[in-house]
């Protein structure tokens, strides 16, 4: 587990596959995505060395049903006043009344998803979601986050703005990889998610909260030099 500091307020905690990004308000501490299953004990340390207890922590918002992204999000909220927030779209495969649907994979992805072994991540426990999202939604941290239904990822995959800060949450939908920005893989709507990509783009952010990679510093210039390079 590692940490780094985007700003006073946010950091973003590495873990052992995939990371999740904190956000402090005065104490009160929104995560959002959790990581693979079994990482709560990495957020809670890394909540210790940040000078805080894990029951600072007042709310969870994932981005999509990924066990990368909610893996350790049952565990979470069981640290004290939790609330559990993801799309309406999501919330069924996260409470596991519903299968999760596989992505369409390109012959590519099929390679890179085997090379990763994210096939043997271990699924994510069912977690219950207090508040179900749509687009356009408030959720109160950095000032008002709106949420940004952004589907291909997944039908419900979500990205957070605070305009305020001039922050955004991306999901899947935006990765940074190498030093180079591109569409997020292993989709269930690839033509959809560009679309949504596009969108992320014109929101005019500061800084993008990537679901894998690095952060983004100049996001604006950076999102829309990507997507005017997308195809279509």
């Amino acid at each position: 587990m590692k940490i780094v500091e985007i700003r006073p307020e946010l950091h973003l905690i590495l873990l052992g596959f995939g990371q999740a990004y904190l956000w402090n308000d005065a104490g009160a501490l929104t995560l959002v995505d959790t990581g693979i299953a079994g990482s709560g004990a990495d957020i809670a340390a890394a909540i210790g060395r940040l000078g805080h207890r894990r029951s600072d922590v007042k709310r969870v918002v994932l981005t999509h049903f990924h066990e990368d992204h909610c893996g350790a999000a049952a565990e979470i909220s069981g640290w004290g006043d939790v609330t559990v927030l993801a799309h309406r779209l999501e919330a069924p495969v996260i409470r596991g009344d519903k299968p999760a649907p596989p992505p369409r994979f390109t012959d590519e992805e099929r390679v890179l998803h085997r090379d990763l072994g994210a096939h043997l991540l271990p699924a994510a426990p069912a977690c219950r979601v207090d508040r179900e999202l749509e687009d356009g939604d408030a959720i109160d941290f950095g000032g008002g986050a709106r949420v940004i239904h952004t589907p291909g990822h997944t039908d419900g995959s979500i990205a957070l703005h605070l305009p305020r800060s001039g922050v955004l949450f991306t999901g899947d939908t935006v990765a940074h990889v190498n030093g180079q920005v591109m569409p997020g893989v292993f989709n269930l709507d690839r033509a959809e998610l560009l679309r949504s990509f596009r969108r992320l783009a014109e929101v005019g952010a500061q800084l993008a909260c990537v679901g894998h990679g690095e952060p983004l510093p100049d996001a604006h210039a950076a999102l829309t030099a990507a997507a005017t390079a997308l195809p279509g």
